[in-house]
């Protein structure tokens, strides 16, 4: 018996076997949970592909977080497959090119408002959409990185992930009633797709390196992974608003 054992979670941005969204489906089916999976549009493919990799099959919905359409239908989309959800996984975050790389100054409103969609106020779009399938409670986790500095180049995501942090926050706030725990896993950098869109990712391989106390491996996500199959489980009962640093320790250093 894991401890998921007949949960129902759902895990959103399975790209490639890379992701960290990819190591919680596959820990969370491990540990006795049964996974869907959702994508949209050309990327579809991809997540088809990658979910051949996990110990079991697992559907795959259509949801794109900005399309209010596919948010309206995700209820009737995932209840074609179960008849509820134990736990939801925000695994998503975008910033055009614009707004990283150091043009911090120059980011025009829309490549900005990209940024906070997607990353941020996705959060609460995919926390209400899912909201009717919880009986009971439930457990939301997103991924996050630490948004206490300001970090080289990663610019306005960098202020879409403080976003997030604080949407995190008032969702617990507003949530609580319902027993629906909400909390964020902010990892440190991993070699995932979404990485390779940061202009000088290399140097926070860097940082890393010199200030982890723990060692830190860029290519591993799955100790981000294992976090968050642990705060989707029973075993964080009343933990909710908080944030999960697994960064070999660096968020504490001076």
């Amino acid at each position: 018996m894991g401890i998921l054992a007949g949960k129902k979670i759902l895990v959103t941005g399975v790209l490639t076997d890379a992701s960290i969204a990819f190591h919680i489906a596959r820990l969370a089916q491990e540990q006795g949970a049964t996974v869907i999976l959702s994508s949209y549009g050309r990327v579809m493919s991809l997540t088809t592909r990658i979910a051949g990799r996990l110990p079991q099959p697992a559907p795959i919905i259509e949801l794109d977080v900005t399309n209010d359409a596919d948010l309206e239908a995700l209820e009737s989309r995932v209840r074609e497959h179960v008849d509820g959800l134990d736990g939801v996984v925000h695994s998503i975050g975008f910033a055009p090119e614009a707004a990283l790389g150091g043009n911090f100054l120059n980011t025009e409103w829309a490549d900005v408002a990209t940024a906070m969609q997607v990353s941020a106020y996705s959060f609460k779009s995919l926390a209400m959409a899912t909201r009717p399938l919880f009986k009971g409670g439930a457990s939301i986790v997103g991924l996050d990185f630490d948004a206490t500095v300001a970090w080289p180049k990663y610019d306005w995501m960098g202020v879409a992930k403080a976003a997030l942090e604080s949407t995190s926050r008032y969702l617990a706030r507003d949530l609580g009633a319902e027993n629906i725990r909400v909390n964020l896993v902010a990892a440190g950098p991993i070699k995932t797709m979404a990485a390779k869109s940061i202009p000088g990712f290399s140097d926070f391989e860097e940082v890393w390196n010199s200030r982890s106390p723990l060692a830190w491996d860029v290519t591993d996500p799955v100790p981000a992974a294992q976090a968050a199959v642990a705060l989707l489980s029973d075993w964080f009962p009343k933990t909710t608003g908080e944030i999960i640093h697994v960064d070999g320790g660096v968020h504490a250093m001076g």
